[in-house]
């Protein structure tokens, strides 16, 4: 049985054991993940208004989302995957970490919300079938050991009207500068070695991977923080952060 086959082509054993030691501390606002909590804002909204748009939904609806079914793939302790619930979303966080899963679980369970969450891979979901009208691939991709075969898999299971969300860091010095340099070692929002430079993702480079993946990226925005207002903002500087939605070639024409 092939690597593929088994599910196993794009999980880094180090990535996984480095989120483990970490899972605990996911819903800590103060904690390890407070630069994750900084950003969800600009990012569900960036979600809400593209998934709105794309199935003609109306973005203040008290759940827009119904009737959607959505994958969450690199899940971590659910703070994607829970707004995505409040939102109608039938959602299935997935994680190849087991501790996230027992920590996304539990968070949910004790604030009311139904989420299928699994510790699996996506070569896993991708084999048995499953299919979602969207996925969110967000900040995940940089930490895979085979970033294509990642988001061919991801790619397999999108429904023809579907889409996917993509967002990592760009491969610049100034990314390097700020989101290792700054974040990790002088502001120390983050553990160091979160991230590896090495491992950041091209705006060039995820194009290419989409195409091979029968892919369109259709729009793509930076996203920018900024220090005088403590908030990330959506911005044409995709020097740094950016995402991306992409979607089945087919469903462009």
């Amino acid at each position: 049985m092939s690597d593929t086959q088994t599910g196993q082509v794009t999980i880094d054993p180090h990535e996984v054991a480095k989120f483990t030691a970490m899972a605990e501390d996911w819903w800590n606002p103060h904690g390890k993940f407070k630069p994750l909590h900084k950003f969800n804002p600009v990012r569900l909204a960036y979600i809400r208004n593209k998934l709105c748009k794309q199935f003609d939904r109306d973005p203040n609806a008290e759940q827009p989302l119904k009737g959607l079914r959505l994958l969450d793939i690199g899940c971590g302790g659910g703070l994607l995957s829970e707004p995505m619930a409040r939102l109608g979303a039938e959602v299935l966080g997935a994680d190849a970490a087991e501790a996230n899963i027992k920590t996304a679980s539990l968070h949910a369970k004790n604030q009311g919300l139904e989420i299928d969450y699994r510790a699996i891979t996506a070569e896993q979901l991708n084999a048995a079938g499953e299919t979602f009208d969207a996925i969110l691939n967000m900040e995940v991709i940089e930490h895979v050991a085979d970033p294509q075969a990642f988001v061919s898999a991801c790619a397999g299971m999108l429904k023809p009207e579907g889409i996917m969300f993509l967002a990592t860091l760009n491969r610049t010095l100034k990314a390097y500068a700020l989101a290792i340099v700054g974040a990790e070692y002088v502001l120390r929002w983050l553990p160091r070695g979160t991230h590896d430079w090495h491992k950041f993702i091209t705006p060039r480079e995820m194009e290419a991977m989409a195409t091979k993946a029968e892919l369109e990226l259709v729009t793509s925005t930076g996203v920018s923080f900024n220090p005088l207002t403590d908030k990330w903002t959506e911005t044409g500087d995709m020097s740094v952060n950016y995402m991306a939605v992409a979607a089945p070639l087919k469903a462009q024409g």
